[in-house]
């Protein structure tokens, strides 16, 4: 007998015990919907663009381009970096990349060598992903400074300079305006109109700090001549930007938004400047807390920084009543702000802490977002992999040497949450608000929960997190739900790899049942199933 989730599920309530005695209810109601679930887990970007095409590149290429049924993107820096010196077509470090897209003959002229950007954009159609286009950084032979040009990064969030020759502003802009329009229009020449219209086209990255030494003038004159070359190729291709650093980045964000909307473009002499889509960066800020007598050194999360950016930004975007219809990227929304750095600060990434802050921070973002009436459509995670490092190198990523971090599953479990949210609560979840103010620190952790039915009406989905700042041993969660036919997903320490297992890991390293799926007998609508939910774990329920 068929029975629908969505008439028969009526409701969820739940139990959980700690061993301090906190009692916490969950209540699910599956026919109280809240509106479309924005799928904004399907975004990631990267420094080094070349990786891509590399063959671990590729593989995990593959895993993001099937974590669901909607489309996956990538962004990335250096698409149209030069390679320095122009024979090193295969760049092999931190936080660089090159394609030799321009350069110029001796008398000044341009040449356009698109090869290696299609090698690139290739690898990521070949695995189901799109482009989320980032028109930087300067070419060589363009920029303002070119020397020093490239550069060797160590992994010191300090330790050298690499805002070199790329990150100034051209000698001419008519020859950046005339790259973009070349390089748009072959795209549109290789993969077609209707799939280059598919894509997300936005300049240069974080103009607001070091990635662009002009001004914040010369940024709009930046912006006015890309977007100008990229309709000039595709009319109907979609723009946008400012990819700021912070949020709002105090003034940034507003006098941008105003620029396009009433400032002088300089390439038509019109008012204003097209803009299809508003992006802009969040970054947590971890911090290393040495030992005391009454607690042990560890990291600390700081998921609060990171809302606040998103807070403002919203804040921002929410007061251009002729704007804040269009979609909003968070273009980078990373626990901290460095993918290439290493340090004790940071040392999250190999563990549970960093799914489960992923899972808690990003529906905050969309309860933000709901307040804020902004129409978030993707919450960008920068981080890939890296060829040829050690296993589990500390690095911000999400697989090693084809080896799937925990942080990967937490994106295979927001892709099997589809359809429309529903109206989800637990009286272990902190309040929007106090995450907002104070993160999730003090004795209590966060025991939250997103939820989320099928179009169909027949397949109901729950995302429950145990989570806290402090990565620190804390009780597990006892839970008492409902159910249907279950299936029961498990990110958590008994079900990710160790690293004695790494000849297995490939296999370990996939998202996990925590049991063979059951069936659960059905009681005036309602049925029980218990289980443990350790400390930084993240369990998905999905009811069919």
């Amino acid at each position: 007998m068929h029975i629908s989730v969505k008439t028969a599920l009526l409701v969820l309530t739940g139990l959980i015990r700690h061993s301090v005695a906190r009692q916490v209810n969950i209540s699910v109601s599956a026919s109280t919907i809240l509106g479309d679930l924005p799928p904004v887990a399907r975004f990631f970007g990267a420094d080094e663009p070349n990786y891509a095409t590399y063959p671990d590149g590729r593989a995990l290429l593959s895993h993001l381009g099937n974590l669901g049924p909607h489309q996956t993107y990538f962004r990335t820096h250096n698409l149209l970096t030069t390679c320095d010196p122009p024979s090193d077509t295969t760049p092999h470090r931190l936080k660089w990349g090159c394609t030799n897209a321009y350069t110029e003959d001796a008398d000044g002229r341009p040449i356009y060598n698109f090869t290696i950007t299609d090698m690139i954009f290739d690898a990521y159609r070949e695995n189901g992903v799109k482009p989320y286009v980032q028109t930087g950084f300067m070419p060589k032979a363009l920029s303002t400074h070119p020397d020093p040009y490239s550069f060797e990064f160590d992994g010191g969030s300090s330790a050298n300079n690499i805002f070199t020759g790329w990150s100034n502003p051209p000698t001419s802009w008519h020859k950046w305006g005339e790259l973009i329009y070349q390089w748009a229009k072959h795209c549109v020449e290789r993969y077609g109109e209707a799939e280059v219209e598919s894509w997300y086209w936005e300049v240069w990255n974080e103009p607001n700090i070091a990635y662009w030494n002009g001004t914040e003038e010369q940024y709009f004159m930046l912006y006015d001549y890309a977007v100008d070359g990229v309709l000039r190729a595709l009319p109907t291709a979609t723009v946008g930007g400012p990819e700021v650093a912070g949020g709002a980045s105090g003034d940034w964000l507003g006098l941008f938004l105003e620029h396009t909307l009433t400032g002088k473009n300089t390439v038509t002499n019109a008012t204003g400047a097209p803009i299809n889509f508003i992006s802009f960066h969040a970054k947590g800020s971890p911090i290393f807390i040495n030992a005391t007598d009454s607690v042990p050194a560890h990291l600390q999360m700081n998921m609060a920084s990171a809302l606040q950016n998103v807070n403002d930004a919203f804040s921002v975007i929410h007061s251009f009543e002729a704007l804040n219809h269009l979609p909003v990227f968070i273009g980078e929304d990373d626990p901290d702000s460095c993918a290439a750095c290493v340090s004790p600060s940071v040392d999250y990434r190999n563990g549970l802490i960093y799914p489960s802050y992923t899972a808690a921070a990003f529906t905050r973002e969309i309860d933000l977002a709901t307040n804020y009436s902004v129409n978030l459509t993707g919450a960008l995670t920068w981080a890939f992999e890296y060829d040829d490092h050690p296993y589990f190198d500390d690095f911000r990523v999400l697989s090693t040497n084809q080896i799937d971090k925990p942080i990967l599953n937490i994106f295979r479990m927001f892709g099997m949450m589809q359809g429309q949210r529903l109206e989800a609560n637990s009286t272990g979840q902190a309040s929007l608000d106090d995450v907002l103010s104070n993160s999730v620190k003090g004795n209590l952790s966060d025991v939250g929960v997103l939820a989320s039915i099928s179009t169909e009406g027949d397949k109901l989905a729950l995302m429950i997190w145990n989570y806290h700042d402090d990565a620190l041993p804390r009780p597990d969660a006892e839970i008492s739900a409902f159910g249907g036919r279950l299936t029961h997903y498990r990110i958590d320490k008994s079900h990710n790899p160790t690293q004695e297992q790494i000849v297995d890991l490939k296999v370990d390293g996939m998202l996990q049942m925590l049991h063979p799926p059951s069936t659960l007998k059905l009681d005036n609508g309602k049925a029980d199933v218990q289980f443990e939910l350790p400390i930084h774990a993240v369990s998905l329920l999905v009811i069919e």
